[in-house]
């Protein structure tokens, strides 16, 4: 059985947006690294939080490690 759909727009709820960001980046980032390694595919991802912290990954033959800040 599969999920159910959900209606795409802002959550006003500061708690539950905070929760759902921090899981969506996380399987972002998971992807973006598993499409790096199954693919050898170059990938690169800069995501800004709403308070401005930054998050990145970089396949490591883009001279960067992958890496969360």
């Amino acid at each position: 059985m599969g999920r159910g759909k959900i209606e795409i727009r802002r959550i006003d709820n500061s708690t539950s947006r905070q929760v759902t960001f921090s899981k969506r980046r996380n399987g972002l980032l998971k992807k973006a690294k598993e499409l790096d390694i199954l693919c050898d595919a170059e990938v690169g991802i800069i995501v800004f939080s709403n308070t401005g912290k930054l998050y990145n990954l970089a396949s490591s033959k883009q001279k960067s490690s992958h890496s969360q800040r």
